[in-house]
């Protein structure tokens, strides 16, 4: 297994064909002053997608991707991208950066110096990693599979080969969220001599049958809530997926509908989304699936789901877990929930904070994450 570097680079032609799909979309005539009640605001969207067509600046975003250091690495059959930053300090410690859907790699572009050099951002040397970022398999500038059967397990060993055998780790710790939260946790359940310790910012468990306490009683009503009212997107993807990824594939609004609105679900605001992730975050995020055109394959992971028939999805997680628990992730559970299916060794009930953490809250974040594995470098 080789690796060679790489650098994200996005074709004029792309961009200009981008310009003209936005110029000619045809707009819906919203329910007045409907807002979000229906989903995307489609005045903010309107707005929005005015930015990417004459401001957006995608080549600032694209050098400012490019100023880390990139590879692309074959494994199982498809080419992943990563973003692979060497620390600096005594012994930095290898971290696998997981996102999920509908994020991308960019998420993780202000956290990558916190973690990589910490005594140039307020830390200690001793906190240093080396972060390994890569976009998951369909998503972002990774190559999609050409197979079916891409599901959490198998991205899951194909991310053990890329540490492995394709960088050289013999251990390393694991962070993620999402869908990254889901194949952390299948990596860390089937290669526990591998992954040191997995930190979460969303515990991928299921709700008990009956709750125990006023804390449990809660969570089981937003669950049931969230499930009503925001998991729409979930049940089309993981049964028909090709039936929607046609038009995002071929309408960057219609993209930046779909994903955008659940920005402005998860994330921590008070009605003003770019309060909580600005809209240059937005629109390179919204980059990493127009430009490679892998809206469709990126979805294809919750079909891919379903359909998987995993070994290790019901183990319990054996090796030290921290999980970072911000309040206004859609999916929060008590630390009940999650100490049946994980060694919980650390857990932080954040004051502020949604579903992209990364984004929303990179400081907090970073500070967890450096807390956690502090206790664990020291380990075999």
């Amino acid at each position: 297994m080789t690796t060679r570097p790489w650098t994200v680079e996005v074709s004029d032609k792309t961009l200009v064909d981008l310009r003209r799909r936005l110029q000619q979309t045809r707009w819906p005539d919203p329910v007045p002053s409907s807002g979000w009640r229906y989903g995307v605001d489609i005045a903010y969207l309107r707005e929005l997608c005015r930015t990417w067509r004459e401001d957006y600046d995608w080549r600032a975003h694209e050098a400012r991707i490019n100023a880390f250091p990139q590879l692309r690495c074959e494994v199982d059959g498809v080419d992943l991208h990563v973003i692979h930053v060497r620390g600096k300090g005594p012994r930095p410690l290898p971290l696998l950066l997981l996102h999920g859907w509908p994020g991308s790699v960019a998420e993780f572009l202000a956290v990558l110096g916190p973690l990589t050099d910490p005594a140039a951002h307020g830390g200690h040397e001793r906190d240093a990693f080396d972060i390994v970022a890569p976009a998951l398999p369909g998503f972002g500038f990774s190559a999609a599979p050409r197979e079916p059967g891409w599901g959490p397990e198998r991205i899951a060993k194909a991310l053990s080969a890329l540490m492995t055998n394709g960088l050289g780790y013999e251990s390393y710790g694991v962070q993620g969220g999402d869908w990254g939260a889901i194949v952390g946790s299948r990596l860390a359940a089937r290669h526990p001599e591998q992954v040191t310790g997995l930190h979460l910012n969303l515990a991928p468990v299921t709700s008990p049958s009956e709750a125990q306490d006023e804390t449990e009683v809660e969570a089981m009503a937003r669950a049931r809530a969230r499930d009503r009212d925001q998991t729409g997107y979930s049940h089309v993807q993981r049964t028909r997926p090709d039936a929607l990824t046609v038009a995002q594939t071929d309408s960057p609004a219609g993209l930046a509908a779909w994903v955008v609105e659940k920005f402005h679900a998860w994330t921590d605001h008070d009605g003003d989304l770019e309060s909580a992730v600005s809209r240059d975050a937005l629109l390179t995020n919204l980059m990493f699936y127009w430009a490679p055109s892998s809206a469709a394959s990126a979805a294809r992971i919750y079909r891919e789901a379903l359909l998987e028939r995993p070994s290790t999805a019901a183990s319990r997680v054996e090796v030290p877990t921290g999980v970072a628990a911000f309040p206004r992730e859609p999916w929060r559970v008590p630390r009940t929930w999650v100490e049946p299916r994980y060694a919980v060794t650390h857990w932080t009930d954040m004051p502020r904070g949604g579903h992209f953490p990364a984004l929303e809250q990179p400081q907090l974040l970073v500070q967890d994450v450096r807390l956690f594995f502090r206790d664990l470098r020291s380990q075999p």
